[in-house]
């Protein structure tokens, strides 16, 4: 059964007190944190396992090769790709994005052409489109939004079409909480063999995706998101893509030969894995995954779907609140404002009470040019948050708002 308070025991952080107050995090959606499996794993390998992988005739090196090649096997098994080998670890979504647009950009761009993004984009899925379509003298098009922050699609065969190289949207947005119509997407696209790209750092942690269901040619996420640690991250992209693309980056075991004037690479998923990888990562992110497995994503997306629907009604019922992105199905997080005051100074002001939320553009600054909005406050949630994390919130929203009536 489906116990929140229970699953809260896993998580060492959530015993802290900040300025003397529990801790109350809402901040999942930028980090998640780590449950004591994951840490002690981690420290495991590093107390008994630790040496270089794929490089070592010695036992320590096969026991870290076993271990790493053991969680790239896990996160296939995780997003049920097809093959293994379609698992590159990268650091983070963002550096999975930014092999795609480096390594098939590059390749396949030319003048002329235009990749298809949609408003709502994180930076790291925006910024290397700008840079790879501006050295190839590509365009960049751009899904606009309805007024309630979702995708319009009433243009999107004008905005496909046979200049359209190639696709990259986000799954769940990390302002909005928009659940974007992906399925429609890759279906659209692939009708002009275009391949797509999701960028499902927000859905991977709270849902179970399928790469072959989904039918992507690329998906990245971040382990930190999903209960991981920080620095690991996954790039899965079908096999004959992935194999067709030049390196991105050269050095360390990415190689079979190399002479003074040329190199001979590694078959798949060596050859973009320049170096020596987040050993430790990878099979804290295998753990991971064991966790959220053993607690179902049926049970994870349930508790999302009563936490949003309890801050939904809790935000809309105080007086000053404005709330953005849809007002029905969404993501596990609420984006808002309080009116007349900054989201720094409520951020700061939640603080002192132990309550940790974000405040800023998150990374979105044009989601937030379209709200017309220097920032916003977020709160997302997990499976160790609870109603009370919320009613906290809502009682410290009402703190900000007495303290600056007092000011004003």
């Amino acid at each position: 059964m489906f116990d929140p308070i229970k699953i809260r025991e896993d998580f060492p952080i959530l015993k802290r007190l900040i300025k003397n107050n529990p801790l109350v995090y809402l901040d999942s959606a930028a980090t998640t944190q780590k449950p004591l499996h994951v840490i002690e794993a981690i420290e495991k390998y590093y107390r008994n396992n630790n040496a270089n992988v794929h490089r070592g005739a010695y036992t320590l090196s096969e026991e870290a090769t076993s271990l790493y090649e053991e969680a790239r096997l896990k996160t296939a098994g995780f997003i049920n790709s097809e093959m293994t080998e379609s698992i590159i670890f990268t650091r983070n979504a963002t550096e999975g994005i930014n092999l795609v647009a480096n390594s098939w950009g590059r390749a396949n761009l030319k003048e002329g052409d235009e990749v298809l993004l949609t408003q709502m984009e994180h930076h790291s899925n925006l910024i290397p489109w700008q840079l790879i379509t501006k050295e190839k003298g590509a365009k960049l098009k751009f899904i606009p939004l309805t007024p309630d922050g979702k995708l319009d699609l009433t243009n999107i065969h004008k905005l496909l079409n046979e200049k359209t190289k190639f696709v990259s949207v986000v799954h769940i947005s990390n302002s909005l909480g928009t659940i974007n119509p992906v399925e429609e997407i890759i279906t659209l696209a692939h009708r002009l063999n275009i391949p797509v790209l999701l960028d499902a750092s927000q859905s991977v942690p709270h849902r179970p995706v399928d790469v072959q269901s989904l039918d992507c040619d690329f998906l990245v996420f971040s382990g930190h998101k999903m209960l991981g640690p920080t620095g690991i991250g996954v790039l899965y992209g079908k096999y004959n893509l992935l194999d067709n693309m030049p390196p991105f980056m050269g050095g360390g075991e990415m190689i079979n030969e190399v002479q003074l004037e040329w190199s001979d690479f590694r078959n798949l998923p060596w050859k973009y894995e320049a170096g020596t990888p987040h050993i430790a990562g990878a099979i804290g992110l295998g753990v991971a995954i064991d966790y959220l497995k053993n607690i179902g994503f049926e049970n994870i997306q349930q508790h999302d779907k009563e936490l949003v629907s309890y801050a939904m009604e809790v935000l809309t019922n105080l007086d000053g609140i404005e709330i953005y992105g849809p007002k029905d199905t969404r993501g596990s997080l609420v984006a808002f404002n309080l009116k007349g005051v900054h989201p720094h100074d409520v951020s700061t002001i939640l603080d002192e009470d132990g309550i940790a939320i974000r405040a800023g553009h998150h990374c979105t600054q044009p989601i937030m040019r379209w709200l017309d909005v220097a920032a916003t406050v977020r709160a997302s949630f997990y499976l160790y948050n609870t109603k009370s994390d919320i009613d906290k919130l809502a009682t410290g929203l009402k703190k900000v708002k007495e303290i600056f009536k007092r000011g004003s």
